[in-house]
């Protein structure tokens, strides 16, 4: 296992329980005061809130019993086995952990709405980019899969810019 700082165990907690958070608090909210199919412009022809409930994954995927058991018992290993690497083995540097910290986060924020609700609750609408609706969750398990493509990147660059001046010497 792994040691943590407590400085970065701190940050990873809080982006993991942050964005659980703001990811339910922000369904919560659209839940209260939206009917289903309600559509409000907040940029029109741009950006909407739009209330859809997804039965399935992403674009409603899986929809049917068997699909969403099997798709829940995978997203549930995936969780664990993500959440166990990064606050068990991960040695990687802090910003490949957020983004592993931020899939997790909204790994658990969808799973909340599946065994709570029977469905995720859905409302960013950016119409004219593409026709799907997404949360809070879906961005972070993007923006975290996007920062850890980021993060090895600058690492395969350090290594090219290690390796080149090695080979000078």
């Amino acid at each position: 296992m792994k040691k943590f700082n407590l400085k970065e165990l701190i940050i990873l907690i809080s982006v993991v329980v942050g964005g659980i958070i703001l990811d339910q608090v922000t369904k919560a909210i659209v839940v209260a005061n939206m009917t289903v199919g309600q559509s409000i412009p907040l940029i029109p022809g741009f950006l909407h809130l739009t209330y859809i409930e997804n039965d399935g994954m992403a674009f409603g995927l899986f929809d049917t019993l068997p699909g969403r058991i099997i798709f829940m018992s995978v997203s549930t290993l995936a969780i664990i086995g993500i959440g166990v690497y990064l606050f068990g083995f991960c040695k990687e540097g802090l910003l490949l952990k957020i983004g592993l910290a931020l899939i997790v986060s909204g790994g658990i924020g969808n799973m909340i709405d599946r065994i709570f609700r029977y469905n995720v609750v859905d409302m960013i609408d950016f119409r004219g980019i593409w026709v799907y609706v997404f949360n809070g969750a879906d961005a972070f398990v993007c923006v975290g899969a996007g920062i850890i493509v980021l993060a090895l990147i600058i690492e395969l660059i350090k290594n090219k810019k290690s390796e080149d001046k090695n080979a000078d010497k």
